[in-house]
């Protein structure tokens, strides 16, 4: 039985001896359905563990706010994340140490120093006006793919979503490829309440004025994983995934997890459920 896809794209099966019926997944690079994982400062034993058995679930991995500036062996790992064609870039904080210090030139020079590809800029714990991010965003993007991120890390600071709107609408036009919604590694700010639910009716208006494909949503914990998943299907972009939930991610996105299960299989005519 063949099974329709949200898009016209080249797709194939994340196990190709797989014999279940499973929703599509694009191949590596994705524009759709990506993982952002954060590395939280492993070391390259345990990254080594973990692209052996999920590398071509990883879209992107983000070394977590500045843990890769302090990292003894920072560049024997970013070299093994480059051997399993893993893209890399600093945590966004790292970009916001330095604009403190009015040290961007210097900035800019650490990534092109470590050969970075991408970079993330972000305001989550800084004052920086938009005009003056997007500058920023503008210059990046000339060496780098800026992922930008918007939202703040205050839990108690609630960001209305015509500025959510504008800040996410005003940073795409300055040249980031994709926009983070900010919820922290802790899964308690930006899009979520302080105890971890989601603020749905947030996310429902940003989408009426954004191109949902634009955007990466954090969600660090599973609950937050599986209702987005629900809600938006199995292509939606994840961000600040933990090393190790990769593999449990996956199995949430393709119905392979009670959470799941029943939105993408039926029991009766096994008839497919996803919109």
């Amino acid at each position: 039985m063949t099974f329709p896809t949200r898009v016209n794209e080249d797709i194939s099966s994340v196990n190709v001896q797989s014999f279940l019926n499973l929703p599509q997944r694009p191949n590596k690079p994705r524009n759709r359905g990506i993982t952002h994982v954060i590395d939280r400062g492993i070391g390259c034993s345990q990254a080594q563990d973990l692209l052996e058995t999920s590398s071509h679930l990883i879209d992107f991995i983000k070394l977590g706010w500045v843990t890769g500036y302090v990292t003894r062996n920072l560049q024997d790992k970013i070299n093994l994340y480059r051997q399993f064609d893993i893209n890399l870039c600093f945590g966004g904080t790292l970009f916001e140490v330095a604009t403190l210090q009015n040290k961007f030139d210097e900035f800019r020079k650490y990534l092109r120093n470590f050969k970075m590809t991408h970079v993330e800029v972000s305001t989550g714990s800084i004052h920086l006006p938009l005009e003056q991010k997007c500058r920023y965003i503008e210059a990046l993007a000339q060496d780098f793919v800026v992922i930008s991120e918007v939202g703040s890390k205050n839990p108690n600071q609630v960001i209305p979503a015509c500025i959510w709107i504008e800040n996410i609408q005003a940073e795409l036009a300055a040249g980031a490829w994709k926009v983070v919604a900010e919820a922290r590694e802790t899964g308690t700010a930006g899009i979520y309440c302080e105890n971890g639910e989601i603020r749905l009716e947030l996310i429902d208006k940003i989408i009426t004025q954004v191109n949902f494909d634009d955007l990466i949503f954090e969600a660090p914990k599973k609950s937050q994983q599986v209702c987005l998943i629900k809600k938006f299907g199995h292509l939606v972009n994840l961000g600040n995934i933990a090393v190790n939930d990769v593999i449990a991610l996956e199995t949430v996105r393709l119905g392979l997890r009670s959470d799941t299960l029943e939105t993408f299989h039926r029991d009766s005519q096994n008839e497919w459920m996803f919109r």
